[in-house]
Formats: C-alpha cells, sequence, structure tokens
C-alpha cells in the first residue's frame, strides 16, 4: 500500500490495485472481491498442517457445523439448516456423521418435543479449539510482515467485517428462530 506522498514501503512498488489516502472509496463490489480472494487464500493458508488435529478427520462442512453450534450451543436443526444454508435431510445427516465420530450429541429439547438439540461433547469443543488455535498460529505468521500501521487498519476493518456479519445474523436468525 502507497504511503502519502506516493512512495511505497521497500521492497514493494505500486500496482494498479494499490490506492492513495486521496482516492475515493472503492465500491462495495470490488470490496467483495477483494474479500472474495482473500478468503480463497486464507483457506488455502489455515488449511496447511490441519490434518494432524482432531478436526482433520471431517470435512469442511463439518467443520463449519460444529463451529456454528459452539457458537450457538443448544441450538437445533432448523437453526444449524438456517446457518449452513442446507436442507433439513442433508443437516440430520451431516449431525448423524458428527454424532457418529463423538463430536456432537443431540439431546430432546426442554422447550418442546419434537425439537432435538445439538451440543458439542468434549471431544468436539476440543476439536474446535484446536481448530482456532491453529489458525490463530497461522495468521500470526501472516500477519508478522505487516507494519503496526497496516496491522492497525486490518484489525479496524476485520471489526467492522465481523460486527457486521454478526447483525445481518441476529437480523435474519430472528425470522428462522421459532419452530423445529
Amino acid at each position: 500500500m502507497p504511503v502519502p506522498g506516493g512512495l511505497c514501503r521497500p521492497g514493494r512498488t505500486w500496482q494498479s490495485g494499490d490506492v492513495s489516502p486521496r482516492a475515493p472509496a472503492p465500491r462495495p463490489d470490488r470490496v467483495a472481491e477483494t474479500a472474495g480472494e482473500a478468503m480463497e487464500l486464507l483457506e488455502e493458508l489455515l488449511g496447511q498442517g490441519q490434518e494432524g488435529l482432531p478436526s482433520g478427520a471431517v470435512s469442511a462442512s463439518q467443520l463449519r457445523a460444529l463451529v456454528a453450534i459452539d457458537r450457538s450451543e443448544g441450538m437445533n436443526l432448523r437453526g444449524l439448516c438456517a446457518i449452513l444454508g442446507s436442507s433439513p435431510s442433508s443437516v440430520s445427516r451431516l449431525c448423524d456423521r458428527l454424532e457418529a465420530l463423538g463430536m456432537v450429541e443431540r439431546s430432546p429439547s426442554p422447550v418442546s418435543r419434537r425439537e432435538v438439540e445439538l451440543r458439542l461433547t468434549r471431544y468436539g469443543r476440543n476439536a474446535v479449539g484446536e481448530l482456532r488455535d491453529h489458525r490463530v498460529q497461522r495468521l500470526r505468521e501472516l500477519f508478522a510482515v505487516l507494519r503496526p500501521s497496516e496491522l492497525t487498519q486490518l484489525d479496524k476493518g476485520l471489526r467492522i467485517l465481523v460486527d457486521a456479519a454478526e447483525g445481518s445474523q441476529s437480523v435474519s436468525g430472528r425470522s428462522s428462530a421459532g419452530g423445529a
């Protein structure tokens, strides 16, 4: 990223995608493309070495389910369907596999006999914890090459993104909260 005055950080040349401090704000579609590219690169980076973790034996969709259940302990299948964007039958089979692996347990809901609550087992919670630790370590390695001012900008931008995502989930979660 160029610094004021048009200079670039040592060892880096200005590129057409770089923005000067006086440039207009990028359009949302441009930011979405950049975020998509960053997500692909992060998925590659974070996936390296993950095979040795307890969670390495599960698929990406199973990991997404484990993380979702960890964030909303006691959620029901309908809630997990909404988060994963999958059909009830697919999510039920996914939970069958996670239960067989000893990572998830289902229990009757105290609110409704028709609902089942999903919870992580100790093994499932450990797998999610190790996955998060692995991700944080890989990100520390990546961020070590950034300057403090770049880290500050990145932290601020990521916090805004997380807050926006959590806000949109709570709005969409209200419409699917009731029911099985």
